[in-house]
């Protein structure tokens, strides 16, 4: 099997993950109306656990990491990143519109990925850019999507008890990060003892791209299709309009069809 098949088995394997990829449900939004700092920091470290597209993007960070310290590098420079955008653009109220948010989150999924298959020398002739600097900017985005999210919670109007959850909260991602983070380590390290790895590690950041591509896919779809951006359907006249479109297109069952 080449690195291609290998790759759209990985994608498919990974895909119906992705269509539970995080959000604020409901009954999260109704337990933090009487939350308090520990409920935020649960919820915080859940989010990210389920937060398929942030954890895709720290995997491909590590993928050829094998020294401590530059794991350290990279992933603090990533945890600066989201950490800065996560407190500020959520204490001062700063949003966009999450599905858009979230599509760019994507693209460094995908950027990831075509990095670590050496996209950059082998299309364009050239280094990658400043990895570590690339990385800080991408957390800064990540972090902005954590906020979109964390901002349709009830974060009351006393700033010093919104600063708290907002703190509670961004303590939990990080609770959360250092578990996927250990359990990436582990696999990688007894995977870069195979000796296949090589022939794998194409094929697996070849999936990476693919499976950042659908989480683009999915956000577009759900910025251009969803009047409510609390789920996936049709606003309500459009659904109304669609019925009735298939009604007319039922054949009369009284019409003699010769």
């Amino acid at each position: 099997m080449n690195p291609l098949s290998r790759a759209a088995t990985l994608a498919a394997f990974i895909a119906p993950s992705l269509a539970f990829a995080h959000g604020i449900s409901e009954a999260d939004k109704q337990a933090m109306l009487a939350g308090g700092y520990l409920q935020y920091a649960v919820l915080g470290a859940k989010h990210m656990l389920t937060g398929y597209d942030h954890l895709l993007f720290l995997f491909g960070v590590v993928f050829f990491l094998t020294k401590f310290r530059d794991v350290a590098k990279f992933v603090t420079a990533f945890t600066l990143g989201h950490c800065i955008t996560l407190i500020l653009a959520t204490f001062w109220g700063i949003t966009w519109n999450y599905w858009l948010v979230d599509a760019v989150i994507a693209l460094t999924v995908i950027y990831k990925g075509f990095d670590n298959n050496g996209g950059f020398q082998r299309h364009f002739d050239m280094k990658s850019p400043n990895l570590v600097a690339a990385v800080f900017a991408f957390g800064l985005i990540h972090g902005f999507g954590l906020s979109t999210r964390l901002q349709q919670l009830p974060l009351g109007d006393d700033k010093m008890a919104m600063l708290g959850r907002i703190l509670s909260f961004n303590v939990g991602v990080e609770v959360g990060q250092i578990a996927a983070l250990s359990a990436m380590l582990v696999v990688l390290a007894a995977w870069r003892r195979r000796p296949n790895f090589p022939k794998l590690a194409v094929a697996a950041n070849t999936a990476l791209m693919f499976a950042g591509g659908l989480l683009l896919l999915m956000q577009l779809h759900g910025y251009a299709h969803d009047a409510d951006p609390g789920g996936f359907r049709f606003p309500e006249e459009e659904h109304k309009h669609l019925h009735e479109d298939l009604d007319l297109a039922k054949p009369d069952p009284t019409r003699d069809n010769l």
